[in-house]
């Protein structure tokens, strides 16, 4: 992990299209303001882990013979 000490004001980049700027310093917050392209998602981590776990929840559990599965997938000869 990439740790940085930044001040009000100042800011960082993540590669060429995302900007990270530090807003304001208030006790133990902090707020901080993101310019990234609408293409590129942003969450708050408690946010991004419940989406994946209710992500996994929703894909069903299989028991699959990979074996058999590969036969229907065989070209005849």
């Amino acid at each position: 992990m990439l740790v940085l000490t930044r001040k009000p004001g100042e800011s960082l980049r993540i590669g060429e299209e995302v900007k990270i700027t530090i807003i304001d310093i208030d006790g133990s917050n902090i707020k901080i303001g993101i310019d990234a392209p609408r293409s590129v998602s942003i969450y708050r981590e408690e946010v991004y882990q419940r989406i994946k776990e209710e992500n996994q929840a929703a894909v069903p559990k299989a028991d699959v013979d990979m074996g058999s599965l590969a036969q229907l997938f065989k070209r005849p000869k």
